[in-house]
């Protein structure tokens, strides 16, 4: 199991045990148009209608080039193949940096005009060319827009979605009066066409408000087709909202005196006092701050102008209208619902009570997760700093075929993402200020992963402390001294729906997945290794995590030597290690038995170790050339097991013999060296 945290006390990896050996695997509608502007420019132009054999929405592909490595090795247009040296390849996806919020709102409305320029016509598709090269065999996205019908409320996400997305714009025309239904069933029209061209491509439908009542309706009537849901604040609850009761006022209201444009404005600009918070967190002048506020205020006139022209006062009423009928039409088929759902909810949402509605969504729904954004309001993709990429890969809701793939479906962090979630975690750095060691090919004990080999596959093996906490340092300490990104093998629960009365948020191990945890099981060990991955695994699992008093330091492995044969299958190099201090830290509270005293902690541990699933080598693949007689031999791999096990032992043995004498062992003493000699010095350990 990988856990969570960052180590108390020094750590040590002993030398590599090789044992090498030689892989032998080294349905169209003339209903479905595509968007035809001449004054577009940021969009996919086509005259054509979609068709089967009109299979695509992105008939432009830009020939700017990725430096991001995609399935195991680099794209050829970098110039370069990918190599064992660390230092001319990245674990990390090619950074895109997105807009503030008030950049996000000015290309909205910009967009919004270009759309809206040329309008006229049924509904329609439409593909952003600024989305750039993207993953080989990228599902399908779909984008459903909310009240304004436009199709460019992703704008801001374009570059880092059209990574790993194809993307489609669904654009309704001002003057259109497409009725609810017949705007599903043109999605399912799509859908159907899609599936039938890319029987093994998922769809993503990303909805937002009324988009989002769309996405659930098509989910509905369509279960047997390959449907991932991402909603952000569905219009479910509409018959709650504050603005139904206003609905005939706004009727009777003359076109010069409506006051519903500024209200949806107020919507789209969010929270006010966000930006003063932004400005202080990033140690802007109050003035700068004002300045740009001030700014805000120039642009309103223009915005509202934009906002008259998408949604007219006629436009505006039946939008209204058909919000009713979408609330009505979903909520009395939403139970048919098979379709894995991401719940994206805002919890200032001022046309919505998205936050009262989320839960009963989220029970209601047969597969779903939820993440909240507290300080967010109702267009959450307008929202400064919302990053709908590093939610996929949080929640693990990125996948290209059938069913998930841990290890090919696996998209690795941006530097950006990586450098977020570190200083969020260096507090905690900082305070216990772990040191790392590793050894040499020539036997000597250096501080430092310089013993650590950079090329996999290469599989780390080592004892599961207390609560686990060394494992977040280890992981910061490979990226930034070796540039290497383990994979931990972990448990199950951090893969499964979060359920009511858990300890721990649903957000809480979102880290974890992007940062490359994959569930424990022989098939993705063996997916792992049979990638060159460098993997994290602790044989005593659950068991070694939750020992009891006087149990401190002991491994709990289990009798078979499975991960050992798995390991010479690929050849891989296998690095014992070996970490100290948590358990020390444990012992001053309560270990296993005082937690099972208490009903809270008993029923979080057995539903822990009742899922517990232990890695077995039962997964397919081909076994080693050469090496078949090794691999059936249990006798030899048991030996080699023992041999890995005993020097486990012997490096905690070594840590816990040389931190005696330690002068910085002791939390305390770490503090005061650091606030004396800085807070980013390196802080001394025992003699090597």
């Amino acid at each position: 199991m990988a856990a969570s945290g960052a180590c108390l006390f020094p750590s040590v990896f002993s030398s590599a045990l090789r044992r090498r050996s030689e892989a032998s695997a080294a349905a169209g509608s003339d209903q479905n148009p595509r968007l035809s502007s001449s004054s577009t420019r940021r969009f996919a132009i086509s005259t054509e209608q979609v068709s089967s054999s009109a299979a695509t929405a992105a008939p432009f592909r830009p020939s700017r080039p990725v430096s991001f490595v995609e399935n195991g090795r680099s794209d050829e247009k970098c110039g370069e193949k990918a190599s064992g040296d660390q230092s001319s390849s990245t674990p990390f996806m090619e950074d895109v940096e997105l807009e503030g919020g008030r950049e996000r709102l000015r290309r909205f409305f910009d967009e919004a005009k270009d759309l809206n320029r040329a309008d006229g016509g049924p509904p329609r598709w439409f593909s952003p060319l600024e989305c750039g090269s993207r993953l080989e065999k990228s599902p399908l996205l779909l984008y459903l827009p909310g009240i304004d019908g436009t199709g460019a409320g992703l704008t801001s996400q374009y570059k880092k979605l059209g990574k790993m997305f194809d993307i489609w714009n669904l654009h309704i025309p001002v003057m259109d009066r497409t009725s609810f239904l017949d705007l599903a069933k043109m999605v399912e029209r799509t859908i159907k066409v899609e599936t039938y061209r890319s029987p093994n491509r998922p769809i993503y439908l990303v909805g937002e408000s009324l988009g989002g009542c769309l996405a659930l309706a098509v989910a509905a009537r369509n279960p047997d087709i390959d449907l991932l849901l991402i909603l952000a604040n569905p219009a479910t609850s509409f018959d709650k909202s504050q603005i139904q009761p206003l609905l005939p006022l706004l009727e009777l209201m003359p076109q010069q005196l409506q006051l519903s444009y500024p209200f949806i404005l107020s919507l789209m600009a969010g929270d006010p006092s966000r930006t003063f918070k932004a400005g202080t967190e990033k140690g802007l002048p109050p003035q700068q701050t004002i300045g740009e506020l001030s700014m805000d205020l120039l642009t309103m006139p223009y915005y509202i102008s934009v906002l008259s022209d998408i949604l007219p006062k006629e436009t505006l009423m039946w939008k209204l209208q058909m919000f009713k009928s979408a609330w009505a039409y979903t909520n009395s088929r939403i139970h048919a619902v098979k379709a894995q759902t991401l719940l994206l909810i805002s919890g200032k949402d001022q046309l919505l009570p998205s936050q009262a509605e989320s839960a009963r969504l989220d029970d209601a729904m047969q597969r779903s997760d939820l993440r909240k954004f507290d300080d967010s309001g109702h267009f959450l993709f307008l929202e400064d700093g919302f990053d709908l990429v590093t939610i996929i890969k949080g929640v693990s809701f990125y996948r290209r075929g059938k069913g998930l793939d841990y290890v090919s479906d696996y998209v690795p962090p941006t530097p950006a993402e990586y450098k977020k979630h570190y200083e969020s975690n260096r507090w905690f750095d900082e305070i216990t200020a772990p040191v790392m060691l590793s050894t040499l090919e020539d036997g000597r004990v250096v501080r430092g992963l310089d013993g650590i080999p950079l090329e996999g596959p290469v599989l780390y093996v080592g004892y599961h402390m207390l609560l686990g906490l060394e494992l977040v340092p280890m992981v910061v300490q490979f990226l930034n001294q070796r540039n290497i990104l383990l994979r931990g093998i972990a448990h199950p629960m951090l893969f499964e729906k979060y359920k009511k009365g858990q300890t721990l948020g649903p957000e809480f191990y979102d880290t974890f997945r992007m940062m490359g945890a994959v569930p424990v099981s022989g098939t993705n060990l063996f997916k792992l290794l049979s990638s060159k991955s460098h993997v994290l695994l602790y044989p005593g699992g659950m068991r070694e995590a939750l020992h009891r008093k006087g149990e401190e330091y002991k491994l709990f492995w289990p009798d078979q030597s499975e991960f050992v044969r798995m390991a010479v299958r690929f050849g891989a190099k296998i690095v014992p290690f070996g970490t100290v201090g948590e358990d020390d830290f444990g012992e001053v509270f309560f270990d296993y038995e005082d937690q099972m005293k208490i009903p809270y902690f008993r029923d979080q541990i057995r539903q822990m170790t009742e899922e517990y699933a232990k890695v077995r080598a039962n997964s397919t693949g081909r076994e080693t050339a050469g090496r078949k007689q090794e691999l059936r031999d249990r006798e030899k791999s048991h030996e080699l097991y023992l041999q890995v096990k005993s020097e486990v032992e012997r490096c905690m043995a070594f840590l816990r013999e040389k931190r005696e004498g330690d002068p910085y062992r002791s939390i305390f003493s770490r503090l005061m060296y650091r606030a004396t000699c800085g807070s980013t010095s390196e802080i001394p350990t025992f003699k090597l």
